[in-house]
């Protein structure tokens, strides 16, 4: 009877000490599995931790905390010929980094044109370290603008706030979110400089208007980041610095959100911003737009407005027939006004042409032969 009850006795402690050590096992390997904190992801800052900061700082932390989530980091690909070499030009692989904006829940991306201009491959990295091949949805090169889409679920989508940008002072306090040299969602601080900028874009004579100047540092990879008030909202996308050694000198630019506002519903649903046209090339003089080609069967050719004249001179020389041909550019019209508003540069006349539609009629305004003449034209789709 003693051996059983020693038996049942250290049964039982054997028992419990197995169980134990399972237990204590099956623990360590669940810890060992749990999802791991992902680097770059920021945590909830407590408001005693909050309260120890001053009124700036503060400001600055929560801008931060609400929007970084926003900011995405942009890679691109692309291919670039080299000079020829025995008449063959190599294809080299290039890369780009720059930043872009989470819009909404749907996995829209905004960014810069530049940023993804001749991109094969485009990924987007998102807060949590996630990344995502992304499809181009549309571009607008004269403003600078355009717009991705990932199929990231919505989780992990945090789509920034956007607020009114006519409200905007000059020496209002803004902040800037990018991806600087690489450097993911780095934050930036400044104020507005200017309102009302005028930048060149990848479009010949399109520059980029209504631009927001700011002395918030901006470099390579901070394109295509928001720019923020101090609530978080955001007022502008950065688009460009100047700089003659591609590095922050204290001047950035900004595409305004309302410009922004207006473009990208037109890319989501169409690809692209179509605008009015007049159908023809201009070159700026002292004394108005000459126009220096004009687009056949287009708007300006029906409506009679001229171009320069291809001139040809035949002659005779040694028995030979000779032929010299030359372009008359004072045989073409000049333009000084379109429906009555003096335009100067190029600039003045296509935001004048923008603000119509294809079928809208407008009265342009000409030198010809030392005379004003007014000529009807009726604008198109380009």
């Amino acid at each position: 009877m003693m051996r059983n009850a020693d038996f049942t006795r250290n049964f039982r402690l054997a028992s419990v000490f197995f169980v134990t050590i399972l237990a204590f096992g099956t623990g360590f390997c669940l810890s060992q599995v749990r999802p791991r904190q992902v680097t770059g992801e920021t945590s909830r800052i407590s408001p005693e931790r909050l309260r120890e900061l001053d009124p700036e700082e503060r400001v600055n932390v929560q801008v931060y905390e609400k929007c970084n989530k926003s900011t995405v980091n942009i890679d691109t690909k692309s291919v670039q010929r080299r000079a020829a070499f025995f008449g063959l030009a190599p294809e080299v692989e290039s890369a780009e980094r720059g930043s872009g904006i989470v819009l909404d829940k749907q996995g829209h991306i905004l960014t810069n044109f530049h940023v993804v201009e001749g991109a094969r491959e485009i990924n987007v990295t998102l807060f949590n370290g996630n990344s995502y091949v992304a499809e181009m949805i549309g571009v607008d090169p004269p403003t600078d603008i355009a717009v991705l889409k990932i199929a990231a679920p919505e989780r992990e989508l945090f789509p920034v706030e956007i607020a009114d940008s006519s409200k905007l002072l000059v020496g209002q306090k803004v902040f800037a979110i990018g991806n600087p040299f690489g450097l993911e969602r780095t934050l930036t601080g400044g104020i507005i400089s200017s309102l009302n900028r005028t930048i060149g874009s990848r479009v010949r004579n399109r520059p980029i208007k209504q631009v927001i100047q700011i002395d918030a540092a901006i470099n390579p990879g901070n394109s295509g980041g928001p720019l923020l008030d101090t609530k978080g909202r955001m007022i502008g996308m950065n688009t460009a610095i100047a700089s003659r050694v591609g590095e922050n000198s204290g001047v950035g630019f900004a595409i305004p959100t309302n410009n922004i506002q207006r473009i990208v519903p037109l890319l989501i649903k169409d690809g692209k911003v179509t605008r009015a046209d007049m159908g023809v090339q201009i070159f700026e003089t002292e004394n108005g737009l000459q126009i220096r080609e004009v687009k056949p069967e287009g708007p300006a050719e029906r409506a009679g407005l001229q171009g320069p004249k291809l001139v040809e001179e035949r002659s005779n020389r040694a028995g030979f027939s000779i032929m010299r041909r030359s372009v008359d550019t004072s045989a073409a019209d000049t333009i000084i006004a379109v429906d009555d508003k003096p335009v100067k540069k190029a600039d003045e006349f296509f935001s004048i042409i923008e603000e119509h539609k294809a079928g809208d009629r407008v009265m342009v305004s000409v030198l010809r032969d030392g005379k004003t003449v007014k000529v009807p034209v009726v604008l198109e789709n380009p």
